[in-house]
């Protein structure tokens, strides 16, 4: 199994949108690194820890589990969306996702202040300077140590 941070603004797609709605695509991923996690490296059952990015303060606020197999994103095709790539074509698509699954909310976020204070969870790749993807590889001893400062 590998564990995964995936990173959404919480006015746009929060945690609570996910517990509320059960299981999501995660669509609008337009970072080749990011969409070839999703796309050849994550497997169904992986389990994500939910970021919330562009929030003040930003930090972890809960799980979220890889559910199924990839498929193309339908906003690349929808030229209504601002995802749309009308280079992509569903013969030949370009933009790859997963559903993805809420499994806990945290009772309290685990900001990116803590992450970085802490010793080990320092070392992850969302605390370090210039890491910018939505979606990045989680140690599991990283993935062991946010939960256990979360209480899951």
């Amino acid at each position: 199994m590998h564990h995964w941070l995936i990173k959404s603004e919480p006015d746009v797609f929060g945690i609570d949108h996910l517990a509320a709605v059960k299981r999501e695509p995660w669509s609008g991923v337009r970072n080749y690194q990011a969409r070839n996690y999703m796309w050849k490296d994550m497997k169904a059952g992986d389990l994500a820890l939910f970021y919330h990015s562009n929030a003040k303060p930003p930090g972890v606020t809960g799980i979220a589990r890889v559910v199924g197999e990839p498929y193309p994103d339908p906003t690349q095709f929808d030229e209504k969306s601002e995802y749309h790539d009308p280079k992509s074509t569903p013969e030949n698509p370009r933009w790859w996702l997963r559903d993805f699954e809420f499994v806990k909310k945290f009772d309290e976020m685990l900001t990116l202040e803590a992450l970085k204070a802490d010793s080990l969870l320092s070392e992850m790749l969302v605390c370090q300077r210039g890491t910018r993807l939505s979606i990045t590889p989680v140690e599991a001893v990283h993935y062991k140590r946010v939960c256990k400062l979360a209480g899951a």
